[in-house]
């Protein structure tokens, strides 16, 4: 999923300055890397996750996770929504 203007404008968020645009964005980015990679951890062994690590290459990354973590497309999809709901809940306290 893309973070961009389209995001910002699908969650009301149209209206929030530029450059806190910029900043809130990339926080987001950041956010669902780390409460998705948590999440995808969860369900594997210390071996998986030490074996995970050394993939540098995103397709196979994908091909890895495919294999050993069958559900991460769906915790991926799930924390995504689970953002989104949060950021609307909030979206008087963020503009």
């Amino acid at each position: 999923m893309e973070f961009n203007e389209q995001f910002l404008q699908e969650m009301g968020l149209s209206s929030m300055p530029e450059e806190q645009k910029k900043k809130f964005l990339a926080y987001i980015q950041e956010e669902l890397e780390i409460r998705i990679g948590e999440r995808i951890a969860k369900g594997l062994t210390e071996a998986q996750l030490n074996e995970f690590d050394m993939i540098t290459d995103q397709n196979e990354a994908t091909k890895w996770l495919e294999k050993n973590r069958p559900d991460f497309r769906e915790i991926v999809t799930r924390t995504i929504e689970e953002m989104k709901q949060e950021i609307r809940d909030n979206r008087n306290r963020l503009v």
